[in-house]
């Protein structure tokens, strides 16, 4: 009887021992797979970033074209001019990642309205140097579009897995948390800025 005993705690140990390494081993696969998922949103926004980076040099270029042509809209440009100032400081990091994206749905509805406005100066809209600058200005619209995607793809990734058990305890344990997706918050954003609108 006590042999029997000894070899039922015995297997009760063994089988605890073994539930623990599973747990264990359970846990560090999902810590992993967030750690994992949540450099990858880093890198997706960090990519995002990059690419803001290049769309705010070409701004201070449209704007000394703009400059020169445009005596009316000295308010818009002065704004334009303070927001990419403002942009231009923010940290490329997770923690800032909702400012960054307001901030620069602000700038691209700034431009929009610059973009329009060009349309009242024939002598600016036929300005072969103002032309070049929408152009590539457009064309950096379209790196930026691609770079959300790809941020939007890795934030639907992480957010799932914080958000789906066993994932959840294990992201609240370690503080990774969901992240916002980059989302256009009025029509006017949604249209991408056409080049060829402002060389007819």
């Amino acid at each position: 009887m006590d042999k029997l005993f000894i070899n039922f705690n015995g297997g009760i140990s063994m089988l605890l021992t073994i539930v623990a390494i599973v747990l264990i081993v359970f846990s560090y696969s999902f810590y992993v797979s967030l750690v994992r998922k949540k450099n990858k949103a880093k890198e997706a926004f960090s990519g995002i970033d990059v690419q803001l980076k290049k769309r705010y040099d070409l701004i201070s270029n449209v704007l000394f074209i703009a400059n020169k042509f445009m005596e009316h809209e000295r308010g818009l440009l002065e704004d334009i001019t303070k927001l990419r100032a403002q942009a231009a400081k923010m940290p490329a990091e997770l923690g800032s990642v909702k400012e960054k994206l307001d901030l620069d749905n602000l700038i691209s509805g700034k431009m929009g309205q610059l973009f329009v406005s060009v349309e009242n100066y024939p002598q600016l809209k036929s300005d072969q140097t103002m032309i070049t600058a929408i152009q590539t200005y457009n064309e950096q619209e379209e790196h930026i579009a691609a770079a959300r995607r790809f941020y939007n793809s890795a934030v639907l990734e992480l957010n799932n897995a914080v958000e789906i058990f066993p994932g959840s305890l294990v992201a609240a344990m370690i503080n990774i948390k969901q992240l916002p997706f980059f989302e256009v918050t009025n029509e006017s954003e949604r249209a991408s800025v056409n080049a060829a609108d402002f060389m007819k």
